[in-house]
């Protein structure tokens, strides 16, 4: 269930690739306070050195200012491959946002502002990308590639995704994360964005996850969700109407009556989501749209060390 609110006007969304590498910049910036150390020196040239590689790229510079050994990149190389998904069901839409908040702030936002920042950090790795998107249907799907041309094409598609009017779809997790998972042929790094909103037979969600691991993929689901309202019910004393804006169900209660059986059955729910994921080795990154960028971008960091 969400919560109905009054419409509100989003803004800010141009020049999405602007606001995402100022964003990525900051914090390649601060990591000199992070356990990544080292790395945002030379953060588009260089990679951690691994045992048993030759010696003969090491930036020796580098390793006397971060006493970490990395090699020189060079531009053809392309250690990397990425699919970024994006549920975009109705309920994906949440929370409708007043007139001057920035639009990251409802989970549809904040799944394309996430996915420009991974697409930059990629970027700078000369590393590919492709983008799926799905509701009710596959909407959109771009493979992999590095060209710029096909980076500014992604950027429009998730700049286009803000500026479409909202509609009653509901999701299809199930279908469509098959379907993706038969296009991807080759090796890569995927990451998942979606609220997980989806009814029927949750093992068979679990199963179409899984199914996106085949050729060795690593998975990473980011759950996204807003807190204070998803999560911990924090309402006012007022009676309100829930209403689910994919099926058009409708439930009006005192938010305040249920609100700590509410909490205890949602921390179970997210429980079991986080052990089905441990059990299928899928990356479990729960995400709430009042926070910042940091934790994807570390999640990022960390993933592409593993999957190295």
């Amino acid at each position: 269930m969400v919560l109905e609110q009054h419409n509100a006007t989003l803004y800010g969304f141009k020049h999405l690739e602007v606001l995402a590498h100022q964003i990525v910049e900051g914090f390649i910036s601060g990591m000199h306070k992070s356990p990544f150390h080292g790395f945002s020196a030379e953060f588009a040239e260089h990679k951690l050195y691994n045992a048993g590689e030759s010696t003969k790229h090491i930036d020796w510079k580098l390793f006397a200012k971060s006493d970490r050994l990395y090699t020189k990149r060079y531009e053809e190389d392309t250690n990397l491959r990425c699919h970024l998904i994006i549920d975009q069901s109705a309920s994906m839409h949440y929370p409708q946002l007043t007139t001057g908040e920035p639009f990251y702030r409802s989970k549809i936002g904040f799944s394309v502002m996430a996915s420009a920042i991974l697409m930059n950090l990629l970027k700078k790795q000369r590393d590919a990308v492709g983008l799926s998107i799905y509701s009710d249907k596959y909407d959109f799907y771009a493979p992999e590639k590095g060209s710029d041309r096909h980076h500014r094409m992604l950027l429009n598609q998730l700049e286009g995704m803000l500026e479409a009017p909202k509609v009653a779809r509901s999701t299809d997790s199930i279908t469509y994360l098959h379907q993706i998972a038969e296009k991807m042929h080759r090796r890569s790094l995927i990451f998942l964005f979606t609220d997980l909103f989806q009814e029927g037979d949750s093992a068979k969600l679990f199963q179409a996850l899984q199914h996106l691991k085949h050729n060795k993929h690593r998975v990473v689901l980011f759950h996204v969700l807003h807190k204070e309202t998803e999560s911990e019910l924090q309402l006012d004393s007022k009676p309100r109407k829930f209403i689910d804006v994919e099926t058009g169900e409708t439930l009006q209660l005192f938010a305040e009556n249920v609100q700590e059986n509410y909490k205890k059955a949602v921390s179970a729910h997210l429980k079991d989501i986080e052990n089905a994921c441990t059990q299928y080795r899928i990356s479990y990154v729960p995400v709430a749209v009042e926070n910042n960028f940091d934790q994807i971008m570390t999640t990022y960091l960390v993933e592409r060390q593993k999957f190295a």
